[in-house]
């Protein structure tokens, strides 16, 4: 894995990525908490400047073991210190998995609709982007992702003039390009997070089971979510926070699913009401 110092002054806060994303993309938050926050966000395996075999094995118990690793490492740094987390998605699901894991890892967590499945796990072949069968879309979507662009500047103009990334905020979707992009030697950038790699994470995504072990997770824990996008992990984000013991559910209207990404004030003040001194 890379973890990157995103700087700021005073206790740690973790921050984890999204499937497809990079650590770097917080940044634009990591600024906003500077006077209040040390920020860390790792490149969780498959992702940004991790280095990862081909092949590896995705099943998202995986995606604890780099969190937890990162809390170990950090531990070295900062001390035996409470630490504090929030993920967006995929990041938010594996602290979940972490605390679930290790209970007491952490003081608390504020977590961007996690997918956390309710229910059974389901088959990774029968699942679409909300968990309710016919094909998991995001899976075949994401091998039919665009690799390669001419420049950075390209990729950019590419995702900002387009849905689904055309609503990142513009310094977070520049973040993404620089963090999320390898730079070849002839000025061409790549995808870090390969396209076979991202498409195993998504299939993997309903199979983790940490649904059924929430009421273990004995911390308080926000669950934010957005309302511009009803299914998909907006839809399920009322029953992770009622399974929870010590849950809060905030409901940002103007958001969807790539919130944190799309406004980095207001997801800021959030973090900073939730988890600030």
């Amino acid at each position: 894995m890379a973890l990157h110092d995103l700087g700021g002054d005073g206790p740690p806060l973790l921050l984890t990525h999204a499937t497809g994303f990079c650590g770097p993309v917080w940044r634009p938050i990591a600024s906003r908490l500077a006077d209040q926050f040390h920020c860390w966000a790792p490149d969780l395996r498959g992702h940004g400047q991790a280095e990862t075999p081909e092949g590896l094995d995705y099943r998202w118990r995986g995606f604890a073991d780099d969190v937890l690793a990162v809390v170990d490492h950090l531990r070295t740094t900062v001390g035996d210190v409470p630490l504090v987390a929030a993920g967006h998605s995929k990041g938010g699901a594996a602290l979940l998995l972490a605390e679930q894991r290790r209970p007491g890892t952490f003081a608390r967590l504020y977590c961007f609709e996690p997918v956390v499945f309710p229910g059974d796990p389901i088959d990774p072949d029968d699942t679409g982007a909300s968990g309710t069968g016919g094909g998991n879309h995001l899976a075949e979507g994401a091998l039919r992702r665009r690799a390669t662009f001419g420049s950075a500047d390209e990729a950019y103009a590419n995702f900002a003039s387009k849905p689904p990334l055309n609503v990142l905020h513009p310094d977070a979707l520049r973040a993404y390009v620089d963090g999320g992009f390898r730079e070849e030697a002839d000025g061409s950038v790549t995808l870090r997070c390969r396209p076979v790699d991202e498409s195993q994470v998504y299939r993997m995504g309903a199979q983790h089971g940490a649904f059924a072990h929430l009421g273990d997770v004995a911390i308080p824990v926000t669950i934010a979510t957005g309302a511009r996008d009803p299914v998909g992990p907006a839809a399920f984000a009322p029953h992770i926070a009622e399974a929870l013991p010590l849950a809060e559910l905030r409901v940002f209207d103007h958001l969807g699913h790539f919130g944190p990404l799309e406004d980095p004030d207001a997801v800021a003040a959030d973090l900073l009401r939730v988890l600030g001194p």
